[in-house]
């Protein structure tokens, strides 16, 4: 699952993403309200964690933006304002929580979880679908309830496709989900590694289906 990390001092927002890492979330980080404003328009993220004070501008600005345009990202602030009124107003301008500095990742990782296991959002432990089954947090993959070693790269594809097993996600957010701001991507690695995890799932006798739906993405159920 990818996150956003808006923070304008480099060092803690390194901190911030060596963190999440350990907690099984990769991280794209920028450093200003402009970077991400097109962070946001490019890739689907899971949740922004976001600092007001940002050399170009307020964050509350870049939030309040996001909730004009009905966008329904996750987003937890994260600040030096600690103040009962600052809480409020970030929480009236659209945040779903709000945690001051200092603060211990611990915290941080827990209020994040919590957010992300609201309904209509991404979280939860294990995805099923038929014999296979998915721990988001020890990232293991179970086939027939026996342990099935899956690479990196396609584990991410099946991520994304378990949590929205049955719908159609498009390629867009197939690439994403696997690059974030990573930079040129070939216009057909999607393709392979979709490709790739067909294969090792049939190989390890999984009783699903992957669908390509032409021009538009894929799709993940159960093999009839």
């Amino acid at each position: 699952m990818r996150l956003l990390i808006v923070e304008d001092n480099a060092e803690l927002s390194r901190l911030v993403a060596g963190g999440l890492s350990a907690a099984g979330y990769e991280s794209d980080i920028v450093g200003s309200a402009a970077e991400a404003r097109e962070a946001v328009s490019s890739v689907s993220y899971a949740a922004m964690i976001l600092d007001l004070g940002l050399p170009d501008g307020d964050g509350l600005s870049v939030l309040r933006e996001l909730r004009r345009q009905m966008e329904p990202l996750p987003v937890l602030v994260l600040t030096a304002r600690g103040g009962l009124q600052d809480r409020v107003s970030g929480l009236r301008s659209g945040a779903d929580d709000y945690l001051a500095k200092p603060f211990a990742m611990e915290e941080l990782v827990a209020r994040l979880e919590a957010i992300l296991r609201r309904p209509g959002q991404l979280l939860g432990r294990s995805l099923r679908l038929a014999n296979l089954v998915y721990d988001t947090e020890s990232r293991q993959i179970f086939v027939d309830d026996q342990p099935r070693i899956i690479s990196a790269r396609e584990t991410s594809v099946l991520e994304i496709l378990l949590r929205r097993q049955g719908r159609v996600v498009p390629k867009k957010n197939v690439e994403d989900h696997i690059f974030g701001l990573d930079g040129e991507v070939a216009s057909n690695a999607v393709e392979v590694y979709v490709s790739r995890l067909r294969k090792q799932l049939a190989e390890h006798g999984a009783k699903v289906v992957i669908h390509t739906i032409r021009g538009v993405g894929y799709l993940m159920a159960e093999e009839k």
